[in-house]
């Protein structure tokens, strides 16, 4: 069932890209967290896109989409979509923008654990898949992280909240890092950096304050390709095994109260 569950996936996936790629002088529409943190009809288009997909082949699973879709299902399995990982990026015309889909299964002990995970680049035509327990792929091509990698060498991705409380501890944690890894980067869209990371772009990838559509995919993508994956505040923080521990004693602020509601559980380290 997890190859037909990967086709759909991806086939949804395409279905919200072809949406963004076909977006032009995109506007805010209104925001979320923020004056600063945007939604645009985009956003909501691509979503009615994945979803028409997801509920016309599996009436009966969940849904949980950052544009508002939220069904219960009946079946133990849910997708969660964020239609426009990186909408800040899309506004501006940046290519930093993803669409992110995962499947997940509800576990006895009431817990939702990733299944498949499927991220989509339309601006690369790039799609990253994974399949709990198969590996992580690009394409056809297997994908793998860089380890073992010490912290003076690393390659950092993070990202920030959009509430001026959380950037200052956000900056707070960025000052302790920046003089004991290689170079930090942060390119805007959570699912892209933990994608990245599978694919050996960058070394590691932390941020404190995420809701769940903002990582089911790509921490799976991660996990699936050998880092190890962890909670971090509502966030993960993510990287190859030898240089996950060493990361997580800079990068462990957590996060505030006030953060996105977490649901599910985020380790999905192999």
């Amino acid at each position: 069932m997890t190859r037909e569950l990967l086709d759909l996936a991806i086939r949804a996936a395409l279905a919200g890209g072809a949406v963004v790629r076909a977006a032009t002088g995109v506007r805010p529409a209104g925001h979320k967290s923020s004056a600063t943190d945007p939604v645009t009809e985009i956003d909501i288009a691509s979503e009615a896109a994945i979803t028409a997909v997801l509920s016309s082949a599996r009436p009966e699973d969940g849904l949980l989409g950052e544009e508002g879709t939220a069904r219960a299902g009946t079946s133990g399995l849910r997708w969660v979509v964020d239609p426009v990982d990186g909408t800040t990026n899309l506004v501006y015309g940046l290519p930093h923008v993803t669409i992110s889909i995962a499947v997940e299964e509800l576990t006895s002990d009431g817990e939702w654990r990733a299944l498949v995970g499927v991220v989509h680049d339309p601006a690369r035509a790039e799609t990253f898949t994974a399949v709990r327990g198969h590996g992580a792929r690009l394409g056809d091509a297997p994908i793998r992280v860089n380890d073992p990698v010490p912290l003076d060498r690393a390659l950092v991705a993070t990202g920030f909240g959009y509430r001026s409380t959380s950037r200052a501890r956000q900056a707070s944690t960025l000052r302790t890092l920046l003089d004991r890894v290689r170079d930090v980067r942060s390119h805007g869209s959570a699912a892209l950096e933990l994608c990245w990371l599978a694919a050996g772009r960058c070394d590691a990838y932390y941020e404190d304050e995420l809701a769940p559509w903002d990582w089911a995919a790509g921490a799976l993508i991660a996990a699936e390709a050998g880092a190890h994956v962890s909670a971090l505040g509502t966030g993960v923080i993510a990287a190859g095994p030898a240089l996950h521990p060493a990361l997580a004693g800079v990068v462990h602020h957590p996060a505030p109260a006030a953060a996105p509601e977490r649901t599910g559980h985020v380790s999905v380290s192999r």
